[in-house]
């Protein structure tokens, strides 16, 4: 499976968090925006200050995050990504998923493959689904 990994997925991989994405092992090939580094970063920092994290577990879970991260396809963003993540969308979506979402389809029209988007986030899934992509790691109701 070629799947665009959101930071969602990625954070719960790394952070062997038990609802981690069980199709994890199925992607062949990740793809993400650039953006999800500094997302998952981010995070990690505000994990660090919430929950005491020492230095050590600091440490390792960055390696991880970052062994991740050099392990994905990353789309840089630019102007034609910003352009397409300004337009009007099917779903209501804030700035980030909509940047996610406008990179997974960019990359997908220029792969010209299937791409499945990988997610925890409803609103980043119920989007990806109006614009035909598959979707794993949303719970279904």
């Amino acid at each position: 499976m070629i799947a665009y990994v959101d930071a969602s997925v990625l954070l719960r991989v790394a952070l062997q968090q038990p609802d981690a994405l069980p199709e994890w092992q199925q992607i062949e090939q990740g793809v993400s925006s650039a953006l999800v580094t500094t997302e998952s970063l981010r995070t990690l920092d505000r994990l660090r200050l919430r929950v005491n994290l020492n230095d050590r577990e600091v440490a390792s879970r960055r390696a991880t995050i970052l062994r991740l991260v050099a392990s994905l396809e990353l789309v840089e963003i630019d102007a034609v990504v910003l352009d397409r993540a300004a337009q009007p969308m099917p779903t209501e979506l804030g700035t980030l998923d909509a940047i996610h979402l406008a990179t997974a389809l960019l990359w997908k029209e220029m792969a010209g493959t299937n791409l499945v988007m990988a997610t925890h986030d409803g609103a980043l899934g119920l989007a990806a689904q109006a614009h035909g992509l598959a979707v794993v790691g949303v719970a279904r109701s």
